[in-house]
C-alpha cells in the first residue's frame, strides 16, 4: 500500500528517465503522472523508450502538452513531489510550485559545473576527467536549486560521449536509489548550489561538429569523442565529399612532414593536426557511406589534380 504523500508527477524522457522511473517504482513512489516527449523522426533514437514503460506499468502519460492543458492535468493530480529525468523543456515555475513535498531534476554532470544543455558531450569535448549526476531542486533558473546528492563517474582517455552517457545512467539510478528514501522521509541534506563556482552551456548544433584541422590534435581528438555516432559526428568536407569520423584513436608518432586534414600513409587513414600530431581514423564515412583508405587516397588525388 502506498503512502499517501508521496505522490508524483514525472517528466521524463530517454535512458535516464527509463531507469529513473523504475527506480522510484521500486522506492514505493506513487507515479500519477507521466509527461513525456513523441520521438523526433530526424533523430536517431538509440535509448530506451519512457512512453513503452509506462505502457507495461499502466501509467497515465501525456506527450509534450500544451501549457494549459499541463497546468490542469499537473494540478488534478496533486502531487507531492515533481520529478524531471531528461525532459528536455525548462518548467514553468507555476508547475514546479505545485508539488507539495518540492520538484528535483537529475542533471548530468557534477553541479556547478556543466549546467545547461547536454553536458556530457560538454564534458567530453573539454577533455574532463570526471563527471556526474546531480540531483537537485528545480528553480526558475537552469540546474540552479539546492544540491540534494550527486555520484561521480570517470571519463576514462579514450571514452566518447555515448559511452559516458551508459555510465551516467547507472549513475543517476545510484542518485536517485540512495536519495529517495530521505525525500520520503524529508530528512534528505541540501548542499548549495555554488553557481559562480562553475559554468554553464547552451545546446549544440551538427555544425559544430566541424573539424578545425589547425587546432592540437587532442583537441580534435575530444571533438570526435564528444560527438562520435550515434550522435552526428565530427567532419571535414573536401570538395563535394562530406566525411564524418566514425572510429579515430589518439597515436603519439608525429605526421609533422604531412600536410593538415586527411590523409594516407600505408593504407591507413590519418588526421593530421596543426601539433603535428594525428589520429589514426580506424572508420570514416563519406557521405554516408563507409570508404576504405584505399578509395579515400583516390578521392584525394583527384581532388589535387
Amino acid at each position: 500500500m502506498h503512502n499517501t504523500n508521496n505522490r508524483a508527477v514525472v517528466f521524463a524522457y530517454h535512458s535516464v528517465g527509463v531507469q529513473s522511473i523504475k527506480v522510484l517504482l521500486a522506492r514505493g513512489v506513487s507515479i500519477v503522472l507521466v509527461v513525456t516527449h513523441r520521438d523526433n523522426p530526424a533523430e536517431t533514437i538509440w535509448f530506451d523508450s519512457v512512453a513503452a514503460l509506462c505502457q507495461e506499468h499502466n501509467i497515465p502519460t501525456m506527450f509534450d502538452p500544451e501549457p494549459r492543458e499541463l497546468s490542469d492535468a499537473v494540478t488534478a493530480a496533486a502531487p507531492d513531489f515533481i520529478f524531471s529525468f531528461y525532459y528536455r523543456n525548462m518548467l514553468p515555475v507555476n508547475i514546479l510550485s505545485m508539488a507539495t513535498r518540492g520538484a528535483y531534476n537529475l542533471h548530468g554532470s557534477l553541479l556547478p559545473h556543466y549546467r545547461g544543455r547536454v553536458p556530457v558531450n560538454w564534458a567530453v569535448l573539454h577533455g574532463e576527467t570526471e563527471t556526474g549526476a546531480t540531483l537537485h531542486e528545480m528553480t526558475a533558473k537552469p540546474d540552479a536549486g539546492d544540491i540534494i546528492a550527486q555520484t561521480a563517474v570517470p571519463i576514462l582517455p579514450d571514452d566518447t560521449a555515448y559511452q559516458v552517457f551508459g555510465k551516467l545512467t547507472v549513475a543517476s539510478e545510484q542518485t536517485l536509489w540512495k536519495a529517495i528514501p530521505q525525500l520520503l522521509a524529508g530528512t534528505a541534506p541540501r548542499l548549495r548550489n555554488e553557481l559562480a563556482k562553475g559554468s554553464y552551456f547552451g545546446g549544440r548544433k551538427p555544425e559544430d561538429g566541424r573539424i578545425n584541422w589547425q587546432q592540437t590534435a587532442q583537441q580534435v581528438y575530444n571533438l570526435h569523442r564528444a560527438v562520435a555516432p550515434p550522435y552526428p559526428g565530427a567532419f571535414t568536407e573536401t570538395g563535394e565529399h562530406r566525411f564524418v569520423i566514425k572510429k579515430a584513436r589518439l597515436v603519439n608518432t608525429p605526421k609533422a612532414n604531412l600536410p593538415q586534414g586527411l590523409t594516407v600513409v600505408d593504407n591507413v587513414v590519418f588526421g593530421v593536426c596543426g601539433d603535428g600530431r594525428a589520429l589514426r581514423i580506424d572508420e570514416l564515412l563519406c557521405n554516408d557511406s563507409m570508404i576504405s583508405a584505399k578509395q579515400l587516397q583516390q578521392l584525394l588525388s583527384q581532388e589535387t589534380e
